[in-house]
Parts: structure tokens; C-alpha cells; sequence
């Protein structure tokens, strides 16, 4: 993900996700708050969780994320 940017505000009626942070520092806002997770660290999502992810830094953030069940077309934009 680039620096400075972010994803829009949604969520998923079925999927739980994880994000595992591979390089540099995620910020998720959830439900209303903010989480700052760091490269090393995993961060879990419930299902019908209003998220987004951000990139606040200046450098690439990496991660992998996990969908159970698959998250295609199960996400509604805020």
C-alpha cells in the first residue's frame, strides 16, 4: 500500500479478516477506533465491523490478509 493513503470506510456482512503486517505500520480505524499495528503483528476484524486501513507513513506498507469466508462481494462501502 502507498504511503499516504488509505482505504475506503466499509465492511463485510460474512467475512472475518486478518491482516498480518509484513513491512512498515498499519493504522485500522474499527468501529470508530483507531489501532496502530506494527510490522511482526497480526490484527483480526470481525464480520460486520465498520473498517478501513491506512497508510500514515512515508514508506510502502506490506501485509497479507486473510478472508474466511472469501470477501468477494460480500463488502459494502460506507
Amino acid at each position: 500500500m502507498p504511503p499516504n493513503t488509505e482505504e475506503s470506510l466499509h465492511f463485510h456482512s460474512k467475512a472475518q479478516q486478518f491482516f498480518y503486517i509484513l513491512n512498515g505500520t498499519a493504522t485500522f480505524e474499527v468501529d470508530n477506533e483507531i489501532y496502530s499495528v506494527e510490522e511482526g503483528s497480526g490484527f483480526h476484524i470481525q464480520a460486520n465491523q465498520v473498517h478501513r486501513i491506512f497508510n500514515k507513513t512515508t514508506n510502502d506498507l506490506e501485509f497479507i490478509v486473510i478472508s474466511e469466508p472469501k470477501s468477494h462481494g460480500d463488502r459494502t462501502n460506507l
